[in-house]
């Protein structure tokens, strides 16, 4: 049976500063009003498929958890990768879970943050693909380029194994651009996709012959995995161990059994900003805006306002996106460059990599409002009944004021309710927790005061989530 993998390990960070390490571009809805991994979990509901696999990274695991659960979609199973090791072992950890239950499994792998849009011409070039990949073949997806794209790597196809069925011939790395243009005028390249079917005992075949320490090293962390939920977790030690590759380097351009399907369905891997300008509706000047955006006498650029107003005038082919803590400014044909600006963060320790103002958790989110000396001002909002850990705050207090919805209160020996406008005060050094037992969301604004307001002074006594650590990074920590 046909199974399909998404894989939501990536970070995006050429879509800095929306896209960022613990928020990154496929839980964002950069194109249209669900995310990419939701319209990516809605594309394979016009295949005959079992429900969805997700591999991803161990701190998204609720994200991914409650975007399934948005959309009505249950998958059979969330494989938690404790460190990112490319695709090859991601795909390798699915191929192990699904053989186990079906000796004739077929995989479709696919990215959780691509663009298709013509989903009807995907799952055409996935039916015509199935036959070869049920006998054996390991196919990848080719999409004809429309254009002489540098930002992607190509396939060079070779003999016709059916109509739109080629060979896989090789792949190409990023060309120039006059070596681009010579693909296209060939007729004998097709953009790399990063989209595969193939049946998942073959790939691990294969995988066992050209990069045997990969299948050991996920084969040792899925007999070890523990489970719980939905959450499958492969051994830790285990799956750090494994050398990491991608699926390209690691079997497909050793294979003897690899072929082609190619591809027209408005793809688009939304690789960086200037691919959201080529695939968005621009106005009549070229411009594509969204949010609150003033122009005069702008051409050919993109323009994204997150939480203020963004005025332009005079200018052309640039890339403008605001946040509520950062602003990109670029040239619209130097979007790739972004990435550089990202790893200057990394270099300087910037918290703007990898967290937003606005920062979610798996019981909703918090937004960090004003910080000064001795005192911080948050907006919290706890989805219906989810509950935050009992916990406790060596150096600060907080005073908590409803907003909307109602909130459970523990501190110490005591429970009680809160409703909108009303208020209550956690001393320093007292174990607490807020939950919220309503149908709505709760809304609420938290005053923190005390000297020292970092998110690493924290004691967690129980958790719904499994969080109870003695020491946590910043990172880790949440309310």
């Amino acid at each position: 049976m046909l199974t399909p993998v998404l894989l939501s390990g990536g970070v995006g960070s050429r879509l800095w500063p929306v896209s960022r390490e613990l928020h990154p571009k496929q839980f964002l809805p950069l194109a249209g009003e669900l995310t990419m991994l939701q319209q990516t979990l809605q594309r394979t509901g016009s295949l005959e498929s079992t429900a969805p696999v997700v591999v991803c990274n161990e701190e998204h695991r609720f994200m991914v958890a409650e975007q399934l659960r948005q959309v009505g979609i249950a998958a059979s199973g969330l494989i938690l990768e404790p460190e990112g090791r490319n695709t090859a072992p991601a795909v390798a950890l699915a191929a192990i879970r699904e053989l186990a239950r079906d000796p004739e499994a077929i995989l479709l792998v696919l990215p959780a943050d691509h663009l298709i849009q013509d989903v009807d011409a995907f799952a055409d070039a996935v039916a015509s693909a199935l036959p070869l990949a049920q006998q054996g073949r390991l196919m990848t997806f080719g999409v004809v380029p429309v254009a002489p794209e540098t930002g992607y790597g190509y396939i060079r196809c070779g003999g016709a194994l059916g109509p739109e069925l080629y060979e896989l011939e090789a792949f190409v790395e990023k060309p120039d651009s006059v070596l681009a243009q010579s693909y296209v005028d060939s007729g004998n390249y097709l953009w790399n996709s990063g989209m595969f079917l193939l049946r998942a005992a073959t790939y691990l075949e294969e995988l066992g012959e050209f990069q045997p320490e990969i299948l050991a090293c996920c084969q040792r962390a899925m007999a070890s995995a523990t489970t719980d939920l939905d959450f499958i977790r492969p051994q830790l030690e285990a799956f750090r161990a494994c050398p990491a590759d991608s699926i390209d380097y690691a079997v497909m351009e050793h294979t003897t059994l690899g072929a082609v399907a190619s591809l027209h369905c408005g793809w688009s891997d939304v690789g960086a900003w200037s691919a959201l300008w080529d695939v968005a509706e621009r106005d009549a000047s070229g411009n594509v805006c969204h949010g609150d955006v003033i122009l005069d006498n702008c051409n050919n650029s993109y323009f994204r306002s997150e939480s203020r107003l963004v005025a332009a005038t005079g200018v052309d082919n640039l890339v403008v996106v605001e946040t509520a803590d950062a602003i990109l400014v670029a040239d619209r044909a130097r979007v790739q460059d972004v990435k550089r600006i990202v790893n200057r963060l990394k270099a300087d320790a910037r918290p703007e990599v990898s967290l937003h103002s606005r920062v979610y958790r798996p019981w909703g989110s918090y937004e960090s409002l004003v910080t000064a000396e001795r005192f911080q001002v948050k907006r919290i909002i706890v989805n219906p009944g989810q509950t935050l850990s009992l916990q406790m705050h060596h150096h600060r207090a907080e005073h908590w004021i409803v907003v909307r919805g109602t909130a459970e209160v523990t501190c110490e020996d005591k429970v009680f309710m809160l409703g909108e406008d009303e208020s209550t005060y956690i001393p320093l050094g007292h174990k607490h927790r807020l939950a919220n037992p309503g149908r709505i969301p709760l809304e609420l604004i938290e005053v923190q005061s005390g000297s020292y307001l970092g998110e690493d002074d924290i004691v967690r006594f129980e958790d719904v989530y499994g969080r109870e650590k003695p020491a946590l990074t910043a990172e880790e920590i949440s309310l």
